[in-house]
Order: C-alpha cells, then structure tokens, then sequence
C-alpha cells in the first residue's frame, strides 16, 4: 500500500470506528457487561469505553494481535467461555461473515448475552456488492492474516440465519454512513447492517 493509500486507509478506518462506536453506543443499556467477539486491535472497544464508560467490556479473538487497545483474550471461533446468560451484551462487528456458517457463532453469542446480541455485518445487496465486499475485505484484513471466506448474505439469507437461530431483529439499520464522502457513496450504500437481535420469545 502506497504513502498515499496508507493515509487515505488510515482516514477511512478511523472515521468507520467512530461513527460505529456512536451507532453501538446508541444500542448498549447502560452499565451493561460487553463481550466483544472478534475484536481484533480493540480500537473500536476502546472507542466505546472512551463515549460510554459505564461499560464493561471483554475482548475475544481467534488471532493475537502484537498490540490491542483494550485487553483481548483468545478462543476457538466456535465456544466463547462465558457462561449462559454471562454478559448483558455479546456485540459481534464484522465477524460473521469470516466464518462457512454464521448461524453456530450467532447462537453461541446469544447463549451468552442476557439481554441482547449486537451484529454489524455487510449485506450482498445491490450492483457488484460481491465485489465491492471483497475489496474491502482484502484491503483491512488480508495484511493481519485474518480468515477470508467471504460469506456475504443476502437480507433474505440473514433473515433465515436469525429465525434458525431463535432470534429476531429488535432493530435493524442499514444507512449507517460509516465513511466520509465519496468514499461511502462506493463503500457504504447498502452494503452494511447494524441489528440488535433479542430470542424470538421476548
């Protein structure tokens, strides 16, 4: 990557994070235990605790990063040690798709949340959205030797995902304007989702 493209990456992904950690934030009941599967660096952790400090947040990933913003603790993609019911939020951000099968992930994380599971994921909806995911996919998380299936959904496949799974959309935005213009008119669109999900029985 270019001098040019590192600093152009750099003002994208920062500008992602905030908006993102604003969007969750938003989601979040206060004082709310948050396990944050699939963290990476922690940055958008970080950047939750800094605009909601009433949080308490624990960190999992499948990769060690060298150095993380917040504490971020290994697993195995598939159980995440936490006890049923042992955190009020289990907050998932760009994760599922990087798995064949989103939907044992998604039941794990809502084994674990008492109150609500949070998922920001992309949706292959629209022209070339296969493409234009891709691309993104490669430009943020090849150089961290991070897994790329990707398993991008339609709204009707996530909609499957979520009933197989006993959950249901309490919430559901896809205009989340993540990235400055005109950078979002090509990479946001309607590529994007943020849900809230909750069991089907609530």
């Amino acid at each position: 990557m270019t001098d040019v493209g590192a600093a152009v990456h750099r003002r994208v992904h920062h500008r992602r994070v905030e908006r993102l950690a604003a969007l969750i934030g938003a989601l979040v009941p206060e004082n709310a235990v948050v396990v944050d599967v699939g963290s990476g660096d922690g940055l958008l952790a970080a950047r939750l605790l800094a605009a909601r400090p009433d949080l308490s947040i624990r960190g999992f990933d499948v990769l060690a990063r060298n150095a993380t913003h917040v504490p971020v603790d290994l697993f195995d993609g598939t159980h995440i040690p936490v006890a049923d019911a042992g955190c009020d939020v289990a907050l998932l951000v760009d994760v599922l798709h990087h798995t064949d099968d989103p939907g044992p992930l998604l039941r794990e994380a809502a084994r674990i949340a008492a109150r609500c599971v949070i998922v920001k994921d992309h949706l292959r909806e629209g022209f070339a959205a296969e493409t234009t995911l891709r691309f993104m996919d490669r430009v943020g998380n090849a150089r961290h030797g991070v897994r790329l299936t990707y398993n991008y959904l339609t709204r009707d496949a996530w909609q499957s995902v979520l009933t197989t799974s006993g959950l249901r959309a309490e919430q559901w935005e896809e205009h989340l304007r993540l990235y400055p213009p005109p950078a979002d008119w090509l990479f946001g669109r309607r590529l994007h989702f943020l849900a809230s999900l909750v069991p089907v029985a609530r």
